[in-house]
């Protein structure tokens, strides 16, 4: 599951040409501050999915809401408090 979903992700990425030949920016609208840069595009693909893993790994550890993608669902289930 947590393939298929970083593949969804990775599916919304949007990449730039930098000017000047300083190579590439990448970016995933839907997971801010998950970005890269890189000399080539492959490597720019590369740094971005590792940024993405980061962020999911993170948001999960820290009980962030995470975007639902392609029907693919990682947040907990909220569970009600007995009292």
């Amino acid at each position: 599951m947590l393939t298929e979903y970083l593949g969804a992700a990775m599916h919304q990425a949007m990449y730039d040409l930098l000017p000047d030949g300083e190579g590439y920016y990448g970016e995933i609208n839907a997971f801010p501050g998950v970005w890269a840069n890189a000399p080539t595009l492959e490597l720019c693909r590369e740094e971005l999915r590792h940024a993405l893993e980061g962020w999911v790994v993170l948001g999960l550890r820290l009980g962030h809401t995470l975007p639902v993608l392609g029907g693919i669902d990682l947040n907990a289930p909220l569970v009600a408090e007995t009292v």
